[in-house]
């Protein structure tokens, strides 16, 4: 029986009066990947960032229901919003290295957590650029600029950022959708080895990415969640003939 890293209860989200999101109940396994598909405007990622409690920078919203992150609900005032972040992390749709070298770029989140031992930030460095796929292409480089790298690479030293701090679980909005195809398929394939062990969430436009790296795939419309269920299921058999329409590019 799979065990469950994330789960919505009833929840709702509002930007102003506008509910985006209404009543979603979903359960997030842990050690698998789980896609939110859609089309633009649907509340998918809206729920993405929901996860990590991100949307709260944004003015006037607010949220009803719960999330709970291994039974606690993330939206509960005792919760420290920095810790949550670091155990659930993100990575955006255009990669965001800071203007320091590779290698501050991954400590970043070690230093601002705390961390001070030299020789435990550089093994944890090492580490998860190893664990992007990244070490190999940048282990003689790490004091140049982060800048330098080309979109894919900066887009892996992104989620290597994320790993160094050693989170439970990574989500992801669109990670590959400004790369091209060499690019993409090594994000692919990364997230296929990071799976064993994390817990990922991604948002993809690509229905034939969600297809090939996700174990359970979400179809959210209109801000609700329409169908939720095995991938294979949902691109071969769903329940819904909304999702359907939408898989089979009648809509969206």
């Amino acid at each position: 029986m799979a065990k469950i890293a994330i789960e919505a209860k009833k929840f709702s989200f509002y930007y102003g009066s506008f509910k985006a999101l209404s009543d979603i109940n979903l359960k997030i396994d842990k050690n698998q990947v789980t896609a939110l598909i859609g089309p633009s405007g649907c509340g998918k990622s809206t729920f993405l960032r929901s996860l990590n409690r991100t949307n709260e920078i944004l003015p006037n919203t607010h949220i009803e229901g719960r999330i709970m992150l291994d039974g606690e609900d993330i939206y509960d005032r005792a919760v420290d919003v920095v810790d949550l972040r670091r155990r659930v992390g993100m990575v955006f749709q255009k990669s965001n290295p800071f203007p320091k070298s590779i290698f501050d770029n991954v400590a970043y989140g070690l230093r601002i957590n705390g961390a001070g031992n030299k020789a435990m930030i550089e093994a944890r460095v090492e580490q998860s650029l190893k664990d992007a796929a990244l070490w190999d292409e940048v282990s003689d480089r790490l004091k140049d600029s982060a800048l330098d790298l080309s979109g894919g690479q900066q887009q892996r030293l992104c989620i290597a950022r994320a790993l160094a701090v050693q989170p439970e679980v990574i989500l992801m909005d669109e990670p590959a959708s400004a790369l091209d195809p060499i690019a993409t398929q090594k994000i692919e394939e990364l997230i296929f080895t990071l799976k064993e062990r994390y817990t990922i969430v991604i948002v993809t436009h690509n229905m034939q990415q969600a297809a090939r790296i996700s174990d359970v795939t979400a179809f959210f419309y209109l801000g609700q969640l329409i169908e939720v269920d095995k991938t294979n299921k949902i691109f071969t058999a769903p329940n819904k003939k909304q999702t359907e329409e939408y898989i089979t590019g009648r809509f969206g």
